[in-house]
């Protein structure tokens, strides 16, 4: 039982309450947060760390007519517990549960959407100037994390934001750091100095009457730059260039502060952004240490904090990419490895140990990550990109424009590829065969399992143009022995009969030509099985010949069916005269909702049951 939690069904029940209240309704819901996740795993240590600065934001504004715009989500935990979803955040990220983001179809308190970084900026701008240009007399406010920061669309916002003037407040939730010198009687002065009405009053009477002019912008410049160095040598004056007033640093775990300035800044308009130093993890010691691993720990002990340990059959793919790469870097100088923010969930860390001069992290900027790698594989060396397959749909302009169109070696690893469970229809890996197959010079291949993975990374070395897509899922492997095999290169192109058959041909790549392996074993020497680890270039003379020999021939890919393999299979039938009956397996014309990797794959009919079922059918044979 929760003293106050339990008695906050809306926002509204949050406006009664003293300061001293909130204080500890936040620990309450800090508390709340880690026992639900405990046992159905979240995101932990970034909700924690944001907890005053949400409650603080929904005690001083009307949500949902005031509009509260989240940047990717992994912080908004504590804002779906407050807005009458308490009781079902013990189902966050479950299937038929909640997302474990912003969504629009999920609340009237969710005012945009959210499952990529450095969206919230341009979003909440968005919704300003529709509020001003159909008369709304709304607040927006967008809460972005700090390592957003380092996505490119998040200045783009800024920038925009600033010059056009929009009534916009930015909250700065900076975790990356400690609370330093910053919080002390001087800061606290200016602050209070900076966020008084009457000072603002003032400011805006004396800037009108100086009008535009050259001595208003001479003073307005020497303010900016006092101000930004007495005030924070952090990154104040950057903000007041792009067009914002910049309040702060303040002390985003501290519920009074943030109460404090927060309904000072209600009472300006414009382009205004407060910066917030709070702990990530704040409140949970293990998180507060480590909030690396807490980010996302799985399941754990709320009492103890010790980690529970996950029973892993085989290694994961993240494992083996990150292995393989360090023993090809061993061996090959030329090797560099690029992240955007993503090195322990890809498997790079130790890349990044070992070779810390040829590791780069580039933070969130998959743009950036793709035009990077063009210019270093333009320098002579073979970068190895790895990027999470949903985020990479960020980068198809570079993918195409600077690593294609100049056939620069560059070999893309897309991890999280197909369906990766609970993240919900903003991760999944449903896309890129479908988005990747129609550009020119590309090889796109996938391992269905992890010997397959290591040759196929050995194998995008030996080529010299154009980029080298591998796309591989999320979780562990077959249980294929990958450490002691020796290295040998997959030859670009080929397609490989895994089981004879005299009826029907399954065409599967990835891991899913596995299931339909089993499946097939159901049914004697009826079904043929055919490996595609190359989706581009693909065997025609394999094809060519399954058309000679079936009639009936079923596609398995996971991934989006239009586009993809059996888009791929069908054109080449088409252009072919075969007359084959086809059949498609696959993730159909709609975004995959979250669920567990097993519930997504018996959903889209890619388990070994559905396959059976599948196969029987088609040939025919009576239950």
């Amino acid at each position: 039982m929760y003293e106050l939690l339990d008695k906050i069904d809306s926002p509204a029940d949050l406006k009664g309450l003293s300061l001293e209240e909130l204080e500890k309704l936040c620990g309450e819901i800090r508390r709340y947060i880690l026992e639900c996740c405990a046992v159905n795993p979240g995101h932990v240590a970034s909700s924690l760390g944001a907890v005053e600065l949400i409650v603080g934001v929904h005690y001083v504004f009307d949500s949902p007519t005031d509009k509260i715009v989240f940047d990717v989500g992994h912080q908004a935990y504590a804002h779906k517990i407050i807005t009458g979803r308490r009781e079902a955040f013990k189902g966050n990220r479950t299937r038929d549960g909640l997302s474990g983001f912003p969504s629009r179809s999920e609340s009237p308190y969710d005012a945009f959407g959210a499952g990529h970084s450095s969206t919230s900026v341009s979003a909440a701008l968005g919704l300003a100037e529709a509020a001003r240009l159909q008369g709304r007399k709304e607040k927006v406010v967008a809460l972005i994390g700090d390592g957003a920061l380092t996505g490119g669309l998040a200045f783009e916002g800024l920038n925009n934001t600033g010059s056009g003037g929009a009534d916009l407040l930015v909250i700065l939730n900076d975790n990356n750091q400690s609370i330093d010198g910053n919080i002390g009687a001087i800061h606290n002065h200016l602050l209070k100095l900076t966020t008084s009405i009457r000072y603002n009053r003032l400011k805006d009477t004396v800037w009108r009457k100086l009008g535009e002019s050259r001595t208003r912008a001479a003073i307005q410049k020497w303010t900016r730059k006092v101000k930004s160095w007495t005030v924070s040598p952090t990154g104040g004056d950057l903000f007041e260039a792009l067009g914002f007033r910049y309040f702060g640093p303040i002390d985003g775990n501290d519920i009074g502060a943030v109460v404090r300035t927060l309904r000072k800044l209600a009472s300006i308009s414009g382009p205004r952004i407060l910066h917030c130093y709070t702990v990530k993890g704040k409140g949970y010691e293990a998180a507060e240490k480590d909030p690396v691993t807490w980010h996302a720990p799985g399941r754990f002990n709320p009492d103890t904090g010790e980690r529970l340990p996950s029973s892993r059959p085989a290694a994961r793919y993240q494992d083996v990419f990150g292995q393989v790469l360090c023993d090809l870097a061993e061996r090959d100088s030329r090797i560099v490895g690029i992240t955007p923010a993503m090195a322990s969930g890809c498997g790079m860390t130790e890349f990044g140990r070992r070779f810390p001069d040829r590791f780069f992290d580039v933070g969130i900027e998959e743009e950036h990550a793709a035009t990077f790698s063009a210019g270093l594989a333009a320098g002579g060396l073979r970068p190895f990109c790895n990027i999470y397959s949903s985020f990479a749909q960020r980068a198809y302009d570079e993918i195409i424009h600077d690593i294609a169109l100049q056939g620069l070696p560059v070999v893309l690893c897309f991890d999280r590829a197909g369906l990766v469970g609970e993240d919900g229809a903003t991760h999944q890996g449903a896309f890129d065969l479908a988005a990747y197959r129609s550009i020119p010079g590309t090889t796109i291949a996938a391992p269905r399992n992890e010997l397959e993975l290591k040759q196929l990374m050995y194998t995008a070395l030996q080529q010299e143009r154009g980029p080298f897509i591998i796309r591989y899922p999320r979780g562990c492997g077959e249980g294929v022995r990958w450490e002691d095999a020796g290295f040998e290169a997959m030859p670009v192109g080929k397609a490989v009969l895994l089981k004879e058959g005299t009826e029907v041909a399954v065409i599967g790549t990835g891991p899913a030509v596995n299931r339909a392996l089993e499946a097939s074993e159901s049914f004697g020497g009826k079904v043929a099985v055919y490996h595609f680890p190359f989706v581009k270039p693909l065997d025609t003379g394999v094809l060519g010949s399954i058309c000679g020999r079936f009639s009936k021939i079923v596609t398995v890919e996971d991934g989006a069916i239009a586009g993809g393999l059996f888009g791929a299979v069908s054109e080449f039938l088409a252009g072919s005269g075969c007359k084959a009956q086809i059949r498609p397996v696959g993730i159909g014309d709609r975004f995959v909702a979250q669920a567990s990797q097993a519930q997504q794959r018996t959903e889209w009919e890619l388990d070994k049951e559905s396959l059976e079922k599948i196969f029987q059918k088609f040939l025919e044979i009576p239950k």
